[in-house]
């Protein structure tokens, strides 16, 4: 029976909930007037397109996510923070599968929700750096770090590309606490003199 009253909020709320069923991939137009109960054109009613539903849904996932880490932080400082953070991260993209993918795309500029949502996921693990004392620049390279290393070990987590004979949770524990050495150390003069700036469009061949 196809249901009354839909909005932009409802019928992107229920793309979330379809797409953390089918996966994020799956997620089509058609796909979701057929869980609604209503012809695909109703749809356009209310988003322009494949495209703009995927939008609507990275700003939905980007503000769900922006909210965890907020919880997760509050009240805590240093390693606590960060690992409260990085256990939020990751039990969101578990608990969202198909909706923690949309959260990855980049902040559209001519939509301020999905701007506002990314600055404040941004800025919950930037409050966090800067208790280390990571401002400017340097807070900018490590909350890339952070994105890439918890963001890289959630994905390949769902892909089941971790098939060593080790508890998962121990290794994510040994990241975070690699993080937080990495943080702790990140001005020190060994770390300058270990890492050593590279000329810009230096490449690796191997």
């Amino acid at each position: 029976m196809p249901r009354a009253g839909l909005t932009q909020a409802s019928v992107v709320r229920e793309a979330a909930v379809l797409a953390d069923e089918v996966g994020h991939d799956r997620l089509t137009l058609a796909a979701l007037a057929a869980r609604l109960g209503v012809a695909l054109p109703s749809l356009y009613k209310h988003v322009r397109g494949a495209d703009a539903l995927h939008q609507k849904l990275a700003v939905l996932a980007t503000a769900e996510i922006a909210d965890v880490l907020s919880a997760a932080a509050a009240g805590r400082a240093g390693g606590d923070a960060l690992r409260a953070v990085a256990d939020a991260y990751r039990a969101y993209a578990r608990r969202h599968p198909g909706r923690y993918p949309a959260a990855q795309r980049a902040p559209d500029p001519d939509d301020p929700a999905h701007l506002a949502a990314g600055e404040r996921a941004v800025g919950a693990v930037r409050a966090i750096l800067h208790g280390y004392g990571l401002d400017g620049d340097a807070a900018i390279d490590a909350t890339r770090m952070f994105r890439a290393a918890v963001h890289g070990f959630v994905a390949l987590e769902a892909a089941g590309g971790f098939g060593l004979p080790r508890d998962t949770d121990r290794s994510f524990d040994e990241l975070v606490a690699g993080l937080d050495r990495a943080y702790r150390s990140w001005g020190t003069e060994q770390r300058r003199d270990s890492f050593p700036e590279r000329p810009i469009g230096r490449t690796l061949r191997r």
